[in-house]
């Protein structure tokens, strides 16, 4: 019989199932049946429904023998009949077998005490993700693989070195769906072996983030010799998510002191005092090279309708991103360095290097990290500049390309900045503050409804468009020289001063862009 037990109890009451634990030995004198034995077999099936190991009946006292037709039930529905001797009291073999359970269970919890001492001490010296499964394998004699979050093998036992089949041959066979019910807890699967055989697998999220957790997998966890038990393995669980908590919190600094060391560089343009600082040196630690090419580019987590209001996932959602564009991308281009951005949930990349095939590289990568968690990324990028000191400008420059895609629903994957212009300065400025600053500059020609009104303030656009030549104004209007000094001396007398004067041609160019109606756009 290969099924759990955690409890013996003896029973008289036919509705025992509703009052029992999981995984239990009923012992019985069937009296209740002495009088028809057909009557088992509903209380078989109650049984069987609630994960009871085995039933005992003592015979020659209430009934002589275990009826055929019983048996060949309770074979039929997979529940195990014990046939307990007269001469054998219920009372004394509840003792001995509740002993038996206690002592398996004393020496198991001792076991894993001890397995819990052994990691512990692995733990206090600092040992990798890799050396502790190796470990893991070795106690408890079974292969043992780790995957990060991303479902990448960082870690497997002995067993994977002298077998043909890389550890990632099983951790392949896993599907999206067996990795949301591994997420919910504990879980036994099945995928093949090499020969293409069935085999058990038991898996345990190590969760040091709630929604995208580690993972650990032993392969053929029924041959795990006593005392090992998987309250062991559960120790051993629980110590390795301490030791990539740690991992965790030593990498946010590290990736905190990067912030910090960006911000200042992102500053430095502006700070006098920061114009001799080698940054080259400064920056060595965090990855910075001596190039002619220095390009940002902000990375956005893009949010669904699902998660878009969950605060918590939407930061372990970047911080998982991070990471993962962190051995991503120094695999695929040059000297490319990432950065989290203070006080919010995007990555700043600093690439030092033009690649040929850069495009192509970046959305490969997007699309891979969208089919392995459903993590969709957007990348806003400034215009490369060959000098460190611009490295602010690119900056600068990608935040404004990322601030518009944030406004959009479904954002392309890779986006770029373009200037806008100084009309962009007043985009959220109040619609009546316009209205009032250009009937102030312009005055009748701010929003001209009569036609030769609207001629002249036409005219004058394109004066102050080809910078005041009146040969250009004309010929692009098709007008007499003569015709447009004219009408630019009326719109002086309506402005009250010469359009000549720099100052004021500032204030008319703005003021001509911001008043531009449907009627007024000049074609």
């Amino acid at each position: 019989m290969e099924r759990p037990v955690e409890s013996v109890e003896i029973t008289e009451t036919p509705d025992v199932a509703n009052f029992i634990p999981d995984n239990a030995i009923i012992l019985t004198t069937a009296m209740i049946f002495r009088n028809g034995q057909e009557k088992l077999k509903p209380f078989l099936a109650s049984l069987v429904g609630h994960h009871v190991a085995a039933l005992g009946i003592k015979v020659g006292r209430f009934i002589e023998e275990i009826d055929p037709a019983v048996v060949a039930y309770a074979t039929e529905i997979d529940l195990p009949l014990i046939q307990v001797p007269s001469t054998q009291p219920l009372g004394g073999l509840l003792y001995q077998m509740q002993s038996y359970l206690m002592d398996s269970k004393t020496e198991q919890l001792t076991y894993a005490l001890d397995i819990q001492k052994s990691f512990s001490n692995l733990l206090m010296h600092d040992v990798s993700n890799s050396r502790f499964v190796a470990e893991l394998g070795k106690i408890i004699n079974a292969p043992v693989i780790m995957l990060n979050p991303w479902h990448k093998v960082i870690g497997s036992s002995q067993f994977f070195s002298g077998s043909d089949h890389p550890a990632s041959f099983y951790t392949e066979q896993l599907t999206p769906q067996n990795y949301e019910k591994i997420n919910e807890g504990k879980s036994n699967l099945l995928i093949k072996d090499i020969k293409g055989d069935d085999i058990q697998v038991l898996s345990y999220p190590v969760k040091v983030a709630n929604h995208f957790p580690y993972y650990l997998v032993v392969l053929r966890p029924e041959q795990i010799p006593y005392p090992i038990s998987e309250f062991a393995i559960e120790q051993a669980v629980l110590v390795l998510t301490f030791i990539l908590y740690k991992n965790q919190k030593v990498q946010e600094f590290f990736d905190l002191m990067k912030s910090d060391f960006l911000s200042q560089l992102i500053k430095a343009k502006t700070e006098q005092s920061n114009e001799d600082r080698d940054w080259i040196d400064l920056g060595e630690n965090y990855g910075l090279v001596q190039s002619d090419y220095y390009r940002i580019a902000l990375v956005y987590c893009v949010p669904n309708e699902k998660n878009k209001n969950q605060i918590f996932y939407r930061k372990e959602e970047a911080e998982v991103a991070n990471s993962w564009l962190q051995e991503q991308l120094p695999l695929k281009i040059r000297d490319v360095v990432a950065f989290k951005v203070k006080n919010s949930n995007d990555i700043a990349l600093l690439f030092q290097s033009k690649e040929v095939s850069f495009e192509r590289t970046v959305k490969t990568l997007i699309k891979s990290l969208k089919k392995e968690l459903d993590i969709n990324l957007s990348f806003s990028f400034g215009n490369p500049y060959d000098e460190i000191e611009e490295i602010s400008s690119s900056y600068i420059e990608a935040k404004l390309a990322l601030d518009e895609v944030k406004q959009q629903e479904d954002p392309d994957m890779l986006n770029y900045y373009h200037p806008r212009g100084l009309i962009s300065l007043f985009e959220g400025a109040n619609d009546e503050d316009i209205h009032y600053y250009c009937e102030k500059v312009l005055k009748d020609l701010a929003y001209p409804t009569d036609p030769s009104t609207i001629d002249l303030r036409k005219t004058l656009q394109y004066y102050l468009d080809y910078n005041c030549e009146i040969t250009k104004t004309a010929n692009t209007l098709y007008l007499h020289r003569n015709t447009i000094k004219y009408r630019i001396k009326q719109c002086e007398k309506i402005l009250g001063q010469s359009v000549k004067n720099p100052q004021t041609s500032l204030n008319l160019r703005l003021a001509l862009e911001l008043s531009k109606t449907e009627d007024a756009v000049m074609k």
